[in-house]
């Protein structure tokens, strides 16, 4: 999944690809405390939930789940609070035109570490409808058979 040698995927929210057509990415930033960086680098979030919100003109990540830090008794943070993403003001401004529109959201796919930092890659997505979901399913389905049959053809 890392597209560039120095990306390391922390986490990949599966369930935005299965729920959502994934229209426009982008690449955001995250404001974290101490703990919460850590509990990231081990993989203690979860993107289930979350979204993107826009609101005074600040991007939010609302509704991930980033356990406490076992080692830091003092400073944890609540798991569910509002994190600010990190973006240009163009961005945003973007990312707000694009949520206007209905059906439309902003979703999560990723989390990594880009050069030592949290990164979070940002999806543009349109709701699917179950018939959407049945045949993203069944295409996976015959690609997986269609690959099967190769590697057998291939022995």
């Amino acid at each position: 999944m890392a597209t560039d040698e120095n990306e390391k995927t922390i986490v990949s929210n599966r369930a935005a690809f299965f729920e959502y057509s994934i229209l426009d990415k982008y690449e955001a930033g995250i404001a974290l405390a101490g703990a919460e960086v850590k509990s990231v680098r081990n993989g203690q979030i979860q993107l289930k939930e979350s979204h993107v919100a826009v609101r005074d003109g600040e991007a939010w990540l609302m509704n991930a789940h980033i356990s406490p830090y076992i080692f830091a008794h003092d400073e944890n943070h609540e798991p569910t609070r509002a994190r600010k993403l990190l973006l240009h003001r163009r961005e945003i401004e973007k990312l707000a035109d694009a949520t206007s529109v209905k059906g439309m959201t902003l979703v999560v796919t990723r989390v990594y570490l880009k050069g030592g930092r949290v990164k979070m890659e940002i999806g543009v997505a349109r709701g699917k409808k179950l018939y959407d979901k049945r045949e993203t399913e069944m295409r996976r389905t015959v690609d997986r058979e269609t690959r099967a049959q190769l590697k057998e053809r291939s022995r």
